[in-house]
């Protein structure tokens, strides 16, 4: 297992130090991700039947919300290169009542290592499908007869001439001269009215639709022809020619590979699904549920449209705060298939002063890079961002804890302003202070009402 930056072995003071760069704090959380997936590495030394055995340690993370358990998940996932799903635990519920199937976890776990597998694939091939296209194209540019667009009516066109026509079209091309000139190219049509009336009603099933999309596939594909720019026509055809280059049942191989031994899967509100001590009601429909996930969770094997995907080595990391309930309100069996349990810490106003400045993505580096695109540069003063993050750490203490989540609505009515006026005012420079930030949220946040309702 290499880093995909330089090349150095992630060990998991590595994997912790470049969750670092995006989230901060929680060490614990990221110490117990670190080792699970460096625990995956060292398995695949092992030798011989034992490797088998070694089952991934599943993690519970405990914690208010925002305050970083999806991003450590997702994060972690985008190190390993590791097909990655998210799906919340309340949206599934016992068989027999309205809603998903649990076995729709792993169907969606393979589409998504079927994409980033071939989403890899591509990337290698593009170079060389871009190539072809280019040849593809110039075909649409030039007539049969070996005349185009830019030959003079009347004069004989030899094979040299038309090579000379080409190789002049083959740079006209690449300069962007050809930008608006239309070609006719036959594209794939996908559309299918009775999948799009299907697709838009309730209770109908991802996987279900996937299902009737390949069938149709199945009885041949439709091709309609389409006029489109140069460009377009160029991108599209691209796309095909990288269609065409494509191992696709190497690439499903190496998907179910790597969403048997590398896919991670987070279940966001496992909490909501624990059941209180008095069995009643709502709570045996929550029990219902979890006896679903357990086969999951303790490894099956379900049947997809790509072959049949064993969850035995699957990495299952569960989410919740636990106001309501504790881990040890989930049944016996399921606490037993996480027996890793962190608790993050709740965000405080010196922890938002780091997410505002600390990681590669902050928000304050988003939000200039935004208005930058309009020629108004912003200035954040440290003074100010510190003023910011106490607002909204004293908005969360005084309504409700949403943790990180409080910066986006801070934010956004903080620059509402700057970003609706941006396209008028031109290029300049706007610093944001202390007074900036107090003179457009310090009315809203000393009204206790409107900051519930608009902060």
């Amino acid at each position: 297992m290499t880093d995909p930056h330089n090349g150095l072995a992630l060990t998991p003071a590595r994997i912790v130090e470049e969750l670092d760069r995006y989230v901060v704090g929680q060490r614990e959380a990221k110490r117990a991700v670190a080792v699970a997936l460096r625990n995956r590495w060292r398995r695949q030394q092992v030798e011989g039947d034992l490797r088998d055995e070694i089952a991934p340690k599943n993690i519970i993370m405990i914690g208010p919300t925002g305050v970083g358990k999806t991003e450590i998940a997702r994060r972690l996932a985008r190190l390993a290169k590791a097909p990655f799903l998210k799906v919340e635990a309340s949206k599934f519920t016992e068989v027999g009542y309205v809603g998903r199937d649990v076995d729709s976890i792993v169907r969606d776990l393979a589409e998504v290592a079927v994409k980033l597998v071939r989403d890899e694939e591509a990337q290698k091939v593009r170079p060389r499908a871009k190539d072809a296209a280019e040849e593809r194209l110039l075909d649409l540019l030039l007539p049969r007869s070996g005349r185009s667009f830019t030959d003079r009516p009347g004069e004989p066109t030899s094979p040299a001439t038309g090579d000379a026509t080409r190789e002049k079209l083959r740079a006209m091309l690449r300069d962007g001269r050809l930008d608006d000139r239309d070609v006719e190219v036959e594209l794939a049509d996908d559309a299918n009215p009775l999948i799009s009336v299907l697709g838009g009603q309730p209770g109908i099933d991802e996987s279900a639709l996937s299902g009737l999309r390949d069938m149709f596939g199945a009885l041949g594909k439709k091709t309609r022809r389409q006029k489109l720019k140069v460009p377009q026509a160029w991108r599209a055809l691209t796309e095909q020619e990288v269609d065409k280059l494509i191992d696709h049942d190497a690439a499903t191989r190496e998907a179910v590979h790597r969403a048997e031994n590398a896919g991670i899967v987070f279940i966001d509100e496992i909490d909501k699904i624990a059941t209180s001590r008095d069995r009643h009601g709502a709570d045996v429909s929550r029990e219902g549920v979890q006896r679903d996930l357990l086969p999951i969770v303790e490894g099956s094997t379900v049947t997809t449209k790509y072959g049949p995907i064993k969850t035995d080595h699957v990495l299952f990391i569960a989410a919740g705060a636990f106001h309501m309930s504790k881990p040890s309100d989930l049944i016996p069996e399921m606490q037993g298939r996480f027996p890793i349990r962190v608790e993050l810490a709740p965000l405080v106003a010196e922890d938002f002063v780091r997410i505002l400045t600390e990681p590669q993505n902050a928000l304050t580096r988003q939000y200039a890079a935004l208005l930058a695109t309009e020629g108004v540069t912003i200035e954040w003063a440290d003074d100010a961002i510190v003023e910011l993050a106490r607002i909204a750490a004293d908005v969360n203490k005084r309504t409700h804890d949403i943790g990180a989540r409080r910066l986006h609505t801070v934010l956004e009515r903080l620059l509402d302003d700057l970003l609706y006026n941006a396209p008028d005012i031109g290029k300049q420079t706007i610093p944001i202070t202390p007074a900036y930030v107090r003179e457009r949220l310090g009315a809203l946040v000393a009204d206790e009402d409107l900051a519930r309702y608009i902060l």
